[in-house]
């Protein structure tokens, strides 16, 4: 998959400092992977969430932080699209 705003993953990381080696890890597994469908990140992240239009959401750190993404399995694409903590996740609306 390619991983869109990767620059945007290394901020997440520096902010969140307790979370930045797992999010090192979701990238570089994620950059690797080859999704053809929600339930080939299933198998490898059974925490995942699912929501409408291809937003996927999994748990960093437990379940502390949550990483929003938008994936194009037709593209093998990866669009990050938030980052924060559980709490901040639920204020907002995808």
């Amino acid at each position: 998959m390619n991983v869109i705003k990767r620059k945007t993953l290394i901020e997440y990381g520096t902010k969140f400092g307790d979370a930045k080696d797992q999010l090192d890890t979701w990238y570089h597994e994620t950059d690797k992977a080859q999704w053809s469908g929600p339930q080939d990140i299933k198998s490898r992240y059974p925490s995942a969430s699912f929501l409408h239009k291809n937003i996927v959401i999994f748990n960093i750190k437990g379940n502390r932080y949550r990483l929003v993404v938008k994936v194009d399995y037709q593209s093998q694409a990866v669009f990050v699209k938030w980052f924060g903590t559980h709490a901040d996740y639920d204020k907002q609306n995808f």
